[in-house]
Formats: C-alpha cells, structure tokens, sequence
C-alpha cells in the first residue's frame, strides 16, 4: 500500500505519529532515483531498502542514524521529477536533512571527458539523471560488503537478508504502509552479539563473521577514518578488510567517484569488455583502462554497467559453498 492509497484516517494516524518529517527535494539537475539508488539495496530481498511495484519509483530505506533509527520513503513519480521524501523515527530530522546527498546532490560529473568513447557519452545522454548517492553512514556500507567477500553475490543475498531479518529491529512509522519484510539492520553492539551458531546457520563463514564482528567492535573509528585523508590506507589496516571492501564501502557510504572495486569477480571483464573488447582483463588491464579517468573512474563503471555492452557469461559460474555443511 502506498501513500496515496492509504485512507484519510490511515493518512491522518500516520500524519501524527512521532518523529514524523517530510520534505521534497527539487534538484537542480535531473535526478533518476532508480538508477542513483539502486546500488544501496544488497539484493531484491534486502531488508533494509525495498522497491514497491508501481509507475512511480518508491523506495523504502532503514537506517540508524546518530540519533537512532530511521525508516525513510522516497518517491519520484516519473524520472527527472520532484522527490518527495517522508521519515520516521528519532532519525527523522537527520535523515530528511540528508535526502539531497542520497539522491546524488554533491555528485558533479561537469568535468568528465568521455569524448575518446562515444558510446559512453552516449549511455550519460541516456541517463542524465545517474548519480552517485551519499548514505553518510560508514559501518552499515561496509557491514553487507563484508558479506559479499569471496562468495557469490546469491549466497551474501540470503545470509544477509536471513540474519538482518533474525537479529534487526521493526523499522519506525506506520507498519500497515510500509513494506511487510522491512527491518532496521543489527547496531554494531548486536552484530558482536550473535552467537557463532547463528552465523553457521545462516551460512556465513567464520572468516566473514569475524571480520565483521572485529569491524562492528572499531564502528566509531570506521566512521572517523572514512572522512580523514587516506580513508583506503586507514580501513585496510583493519583485519579482513581489503580494497574491494573499502571500495564497495565508500562507493555508497560517500558518493566516492573514483573508488574501483578491484578485485572483483565480473568487474575488470566488464570493463576490459566495453572500453578494449577484452573479456579476459583483469584488475591490472582494468586500472590501465581506466586511468584516463583518475579521479572519476567510479562513474564510468557505473556508465559501462548501464550502457548494454556487457559480454556474455560463458565461463564456469562461481560454485554456491553451503558452510553450514561443514
């Protein structure tokens, strides 16, 4: 059910809940919400932000805020429109303050010469509204990366939807609006309490469940090396965290356009693809590729994944581990 569906008296309960915000957000620039935020969801069935079926893009997104948790609805009735934006929860007031940064504000791709390949002038023509969101919340960007290491992207989905699902908190706000599976994710002090069974069961290796509860135990300083000078150097000095990570991480956390993620599994051959007609390329042949763009190098990955020039997957897929086996 949405908004607009919803009737008078359900509109006027919801209206006057606690810690209730609204706002719109008129860009400057066009602003495509599907294309810009679909990066943040880990997955169709991702607890934390659900897409509703409609003609509008509507998408719900749970968060916890410095000042607690936060259930935030965006809705864009057609590409390039106004963005309205509703909140609840005690987060409400920092999360309505950031609708701007979420939807790509601080994201300017003025000076990105893509006249060498037309065809990716030709995908930004296409798509003048892709940004690169800003979620300002470090720890909970990394903690579904962690999940992603060195398994495929089918097993990080369910572990992640079974234990945010298992170990999450009911998002604020009105429940019959709001999509029935949506959680708030586990705060940094209830990742640390989950007990090495319930991670087996859920499928998660001892190695990725470590890492994250050693991540969840330094979450403060993870926030603080993100916005310092090195953040790569300052994150990778942590177990368990490579630059993959770190990439996947400040993509999302911070909008950050030049962030690769190196040590991808399909990354590098997409790249090596669509920039050389080079299947086999690996991160080494990727950076070189994409080193007339340093500085903006994120953003025209993100170009290459929307344009269609994409090889087909002849190779062997990557093997589905159940370590709840071993």
């Amino acid at each position: 059910m949405t908004l607009t569906d919803a009737s008078p008296a359900a509109r006027a309960e919801e209206e006057a809940s606690d810690h209730t915000l609204a706002t719109t957000y008129a860009p400057a620039e066009p602003v495509d919400l599907r294309a810009t935020l679909g990066p943040i969801g880990r997955g169709p069935y991702d607890p934390t932000t659900q897409w509703e079926a409609s003609s509008s893009a509507v998408v719900w997104r749970t968060f916890t805020t410095p000042d607690g948790p936060v259930t935030l609805r965006l809705e864009q009735p057609g590409r390039g429109a106004a963005i309205s934006a509703r909140a609840w929860g005690p987060g409400s007031e920092w999360a309505i303050a950031g609708v701007p940064q979420l939807c790509g504000a601080d994201d300017d791709w003025s000076q990105l010469d893509l006249s060498r390949h037309p065809f990716l002038a030709d995908t930004l023509r296409r798509n003048p509204g892709l940004r690169l969101p800003t979620t300002r919340r470090v720890f909970e960007a990394m903690a579904p990366a962690i999940f992603e290491q060195k398994v495929t992207s089918l097993e990080a989905y369910r572990e992640w939807a079974r234990l945010v699902t298992r170990f999450g908190t009911m998002p604020p706000g009105p429940a019959h609006l709001m999509p029935r599976n949506l959680r708030v994710a586990p705060t940094p002090e209830v990742w640390r309490a989950i007990p090495s069974w319930e991670w087996h069961q859920a499928g998660v290796d001892p190695t990725r469940s470590r890492t994250l509860v050693e991540a969840a135990s330094r979450a403060a300083a993870i926030e603080r090396a993100a916005d310092g000078a090195d953040p790569t150097t300052a994150l990778t000095s942590l177990r368990g965290i490579g630059p993959w990570t770190v990439a996947e991480t400040l993509q999302r956390s911070h909008g950050h356009p030049d962030q690769v993620s190196v040590g991808d599994y399909h990354v590098p051959h997409f790249v090596g693809y669509a920039l050389a007609g080079d299947r086999q390329c690996d991160d080494e042949g990727m950076l070189e590729l994409l080193e007339p763009w340093a500085g903006q190098r994120q953003r025209v990955v993100r170009l290459i994944l929307l344009s269609g020039r994409l090889p087909e997957r002849r190779g062997p897929r990557a093997t589905i581990t159940d370590h709840r086996r071993r």
